[in-house]
């Protein structure tokens, strides 16, 4: 290995970027084997494996990558599928940046290892060579719920099934997934990966049960009441906010969560042939620079705007979307207007969106985020004419669950009070991880919650008679 090789990491290949705007098609093309094996050279073996403390899910790093340089890839995949039930998702919308690659000795001096990019390699080689499914326990005769099917239910699922439990997942919507089908864009994460990862958990014996809204169909304690001796809340947070200024409800304003709902699961790209269309117009403002930010900018791209702005009353550098995602936001033509917020949204007679008013913004003292404060600047007032609103300033839990489970501890913006450790609520026997605890985090962490709680809610039925 030389120095040159160590210092940096073996680029991915992508679609280009005038090509990939006019379609759905995965941006990244993922490692060839030649490549991850280049890739993987670069890792040290290192006796402390710091890159461990980054993941959530504790995946044993350093030993997927030996196997993966040894050429044993499936046993590569095994050894990741010991801690993660979900490689081929965690691989392509993990920000491993902020969590395996920060702690990468590598990082200290040159670029970190492609963690991210070798998980992704190792899944999809298990995917087209046939997965192996593990042997699941004897039954112990215990059943368990599980609310919600996105990352932290669906981790709590197979992890609580290869502990021999008897698990039902029960889901709102048509689909499973959660947010990795209605949130997630098809070009970063194709659905058909999501479809084939829940597969696998489906064999493990988990049933899931779609059309399903717990809380309307039937209560936790009816469930309890049913039969279920302990019950896990993953909802997450589906609850959109908005700014609160006039305009919000003309025709033309979108929550980011309808606009990707109706994007990613309703196909709304396939119009006609799927039977939702999205009336966009020539120009769409995205309020807010998140990942979601991105992704409802970049969908707007694809499905004919002409033009799309990042809309973002801070600077580039307090932007809290993945850098990736900016880079290829800024590489499909969306264009950036920081610096900036809405003051109102301004509609025609016939009730549509015509144009906001926004207001220029200068940073101030850092706030309880730690992020610089943006303060107004007075008289710069000015019109943007844009056709569609998007807002995508964050999302919280849905009141339903609360609601209906009356001694049920909830805490700010609808949260549901649990121990951070083991999920344990105020509720015996009741359960609760991911964004429905946290406030909207990532997709890893509410994986890592599902983990957690799945041994907790073993402990706690161990010890029920």
């Amino acid at each position: 290995m030389t120095e040159k090789a160590d210092k940096t990491r073996v680029p991915v290949s992508r679609q280009d970027p005038e090509e990939r705007v006019k379609n759905f098609d995965e941006v990244a093309l993922g490692y060839s084997e030649e490549q991850a094996l280049a890739e993987a050279a670069r890792c040290r073996q290192c006796e402390k494996q710091p890159c461990r403390e980054g993941c959530p899910v504790g995946v044993d790093i350093p030993g997927f990558i030996k196997l993966l340089k040894e050429k044993d890839f499936l046993a590569a995949a095994k050894k990741i599928k010991g801690a993660n039930n979900l490689p081929a998702i965690c691989g392509r919308v993990c920000p491993q940046e902020d969590q395996c690659e920060k702690y990468c000795i590598l990082g200290k001096r040159w670029e970190p290892l492609a963690i991210g990019r070798l998980e992704r390699f190792v899944a999809d080689y298990e995917r087209r060579h046939g997965v192996e499914i593990p042997p699941v326990p004897a039954p112990l005769g215990r059943k368990v719920a599980v609310i919600g099917s996105g990352p932290a239910g669906l981790t709590a699922a197979a992890d609580l099934a290869k502990m021999g439990y008897s698990v039902t997942v029960f889901e709102a919507l048509h689909e499973p997934g959660g947010v990795l089908v209605y949130g997630i864009p098809e070009f970063r994460l194709p659905k058909v990966i999501v479809k084939e990862e829940i597969d696998y958990i489906k064999k493990l014996g988990v049933e899931i049960r779609t059309d399903f809204v717990v809380g309307k169909v039937k209560s936790i304690d009816e469930l309890m009441a049913g039969g279920y001796d302990a019950v896990f809340v993953g909802t997450g947070a589906g609850l959109p906010s908005f700014m609160g200024i006039p305009g919000e409800n003309l025709s033309g304003v979108y929550s980011a969560n309808e606009f990707l709902t109706r994007t990613n699961l309703m196909k709304a790209y396939k119009f006609p042939e799927c039977d939702t269309p999205v009336k966009l117009g020539r120009r769409v403002a995205v309020i807010g620079a998140g990942n979601v930010a991105m992704d409802s900018a970049r969908c707007a791209l694809r499905l004919g705007a002409e033009e799309v702005f990042i809309v973002y009353r801070r600077s580039e550098a307090e932007m809290p979307a993945r850098k990736e995602e900016i880079e290829n936001a800024a590489e499909e033509g969306v264009q950036f207007r920081l610096l900036t917020a809405p003051r109102r949204i301004i509609g025609n007679s016939g009730g549509w969106v015509e144009a906001i008013e926004c207001l220029k913004m200068e940073l101030g003292e850092p706030d309880e985020s730690g992020r610089r404060r943006p303060v107004p600047i007075e008289g710069s007032e000015y019109v943007m004419e844009v056709d569609t609103v998007i807002v995508a300033i964050g999302q919280n839990p849905n009141p339903l669950i609360s609601q209906t489970t009356p001694d049920l501890v909830t805490g700010k913006h609808g949260i549901i009070v649990a121990d951070p450790e083991t999920g344990e609520t105020s509720k015996k026997g009741v359960f609760a991880g991911g964004d429905i605890v946290t406030g909207a985090a990532t997709v890893i962490s509410a994986m890592g919650a599902g983990k957690r709680t799945a041994v907790a809610i073993d402990k706690y039925l161990r010890n029920k008679p």
